[in-house]
């Protein structure tokens, strides 16, 4: 994957690193509104279908409900944009929060908070160790890691919720609130400003896209692919650690198999926001739009009463849409 032998020529490798470099500072063009608008109609068509959306209530527990989801977007687009994967990210977000909860029932609230947040540190970490030491397909590492995450977690805590908890975390990051906005909320928009600064305006963030658009000219232009691949990993990993936060908070327990499913939603949310499945291209913006849309929609089939079943049919279609969706954008660009 990053063998010395490179087809690109000096100049080609630097007009290949520039322009990645810029696609994040591009200023919108018309079809930038096309998500926004439709995020603006669901919402005016699920007021009036069912006024109670716009309750504040309702709005709220929306914020919440679409926290843990975004955070984990911004670890999984990172991964995306750089040509990568990370199906382990809701498994993680498990064991993250199995293992910090257990921690925070021995040594405190700001240890287990710091268990959560090493421990997918440290799935990232191994994620990345094995896509670039062994040159493995993303998709097949993080898929085994998955099953490595959900067996830990389903070991450390018995196969059992783990209800005992400081009610002190609960109350703060579970139902807390600055100036009437949810914690879990405040969490993930600081995550995805954070993201946004990374990929705006630094050296890492340029570097990310420039491996995604091609790993080969990166290195032949002196970029360490193998060092910035596997810090997007721990990054993601992280994202899985925050998100273990928010979620086992307001859930009010640590469960072995928490957010399961999230991982295939945080890869639809990316796709379906504009971000290409072969990497190089999209922006954190994208991750927000696609994980609102599928957070309004879940949302909006509960007001209405529709069952869990069909918001499983739902959801399949909407990731297989995604999917229908990349495909057409690559194929304008002529990929």
């Amino acid at each position: 994957m990053w063998s010395k032998t490179v087809t690109t020529s000096d100049m080609d490798v630097s007009q290949e690193l520039s322009g990645h470099a810029a696609k994040p500072m591009k200023r919108f063009r018309s079809k930038d509104y096309i998500l926004p608008a439709f995020i603006a109609l669901l919402a005016t068509v699920t007021g009036i279908v069912e006024p109670r959306f716009w309750t504040a209530e309702n709005l709220l527990n929306l914020s919440r409900q679409t926290a843990p989801l975004l955070i984990l977007s911004v670890g999984q687009a990172l991964a995306v944009i750089t040509g990568g994967l990370d199906l382990s990210l809701a498994a993680n977000l498990a064991l993250s929060g199995v293992y910090g909860v257990l921690v925070m029932n021995q040594f405190g609230m700001f240890a287990g908070l710091l268990a959560m947040l090493l421990t997918g540190a440290v799935v990232g970490l191994v994620n990345g160790l094995f896509v670039t030491r062994f040159r493995a397909s993303p998709l097949i590492v993080t898929l085994g890691m998955l099953s490595v995450c959900q067996g830990l977690a389903l070991m450390a805590s018995s196969g059992l919720p783990i209800y005992d908890m400081p009610d002190s975390f609960i109350e703060l990051f579970g139902y807390g609130a600055v100036a009437g906005v949810p914690v879990p909320t405040l969490v993930a928009v600081v995550t995805l400003l954070l993201g946004i600064l990374l990929l705006r305006f630094t050296v890492a963030g340029r570097y990310f896209y420039a491996i995604g658009s091609s790993a080969k000219a990166a290195y032949a232009s002196g970029i360490d692919v193998r060092f910035y691949t596997v810090l997007v990993y721990v990054m993601s990993g992280l994202t899985a650690g925050m998100a273990a936060i928010v979620l086992t908070a307001w859930v009010n327990s640590a469960q072995p198999m928490a957010g399961a499913g999230l991982e295939l939603h945080s890869v639809a949310a990316v796709v379906l926001g504009g971000i290409a499945l072969t990497g190089g291209s999209g922006s954190m913006l994208h991750a927000l739009y696609g994980a609102v849309i599928l957070s309004m929609l879940s949302n909006s089939l509960n007001l209405m009463g529709v069952s869990s079943f069909m918001q499983t049919l739902m959801t399949g279609l909407v990731i297989l849409t995604a999917v229908v969706l990349d495909k057409t954008r690559r194929s304008q660009r002529g990929e």
